[in-house]
């Protein structure tokens, strides 16, 4: 029994001091080496203060912002409960909604959000809309937003600030950023980034 259980603590205690110590350590030193900001959580500051983090989306309701993609984790970009609705195109729930059940969070359908995306936008009613602008991301924490969608939100933000329509153009043109290594994903505009811009341009006084 000795001669077993001798050789089973030894592996036992290289896997773990290996595996579960050595690795992670070497891991986490090359990653603050090689990618400090990302390591770090890609922590944004505005004035000093961390404002948040550009690879995790959050909520933007004001009309002085530009707004992210609808969102179903918990009450809408919590991180602590990301997830989508995990519901297919062709599905009715998807469509026309569903309301909160059984300690369930409800969410609101995509006819009813293109309907409300339109309206704070003073879009007519036959405007085409961009898919990421009224469908859930599948975390629930996209930080992107297409650049038809930051378009189409440009007039009411203009509006909201008081800054020229040129100017904001140009603020979601700085921060529209094409496909990883030029073959992946699609074109996107980081929400947080524009907002600061935005921000930036505002306590400026420049229009």
């Amino acid at each position: 029994m000795l001669k077993l259980l001798k050789p089973a603590i030894l592996v036992t205690a290289v896997f773990t001091i290996g595996a579960g110590f050595l690795f992670p350590a070497v891991v986490t030193l090359f990653a603050h080496l090689l990618f400090p900001n990302q390591a770090n959580g890609s922590l944004v500051k505005y004035n000093g203060a961390v404002v948040g983090a550009r690879q995790i989306g959050q909520s933007f309701t004001s009309p002085w912002y530009f707004h992210p993609r609808p969102s179903a984790a918990g009450n809408g970009y919590d991180a602590s409960n990301s997830g989508g609705t995990n519901l297919g195109p062709t599905s009715a729930k998807l469509i026309n909604g569903a309301p909160a059940t059984g300690g369930s969070g409800g969410f609101t359908g995509i006819a009813q959000l293109a309907v409300e995306y339109r309206k704070e936008n003073g879009l007519p009613a036959s405007t085409p809309l961009p898919a990421d602008a009224v469908t859930y991301s599948a975390s629930g924490l996209d930080p992107d937003i297409s650049p038809a969608n930051a378009k189409l939100q440009g007039a009411r933000v203009a509006s909201a600030t008081g800054l020229t329509l040129s100017a904001v153009d140009a603020a979601i043109a700085q921060n529209t950023h094409g496909r990883t290594f030029g073959l992946l994903g699609e074109p996107r505009v980081n929400v947080l980034a524009l907002n600061l811009t935005i921000a930036r341009l505002k306590a400026a006084g420049k229009s």
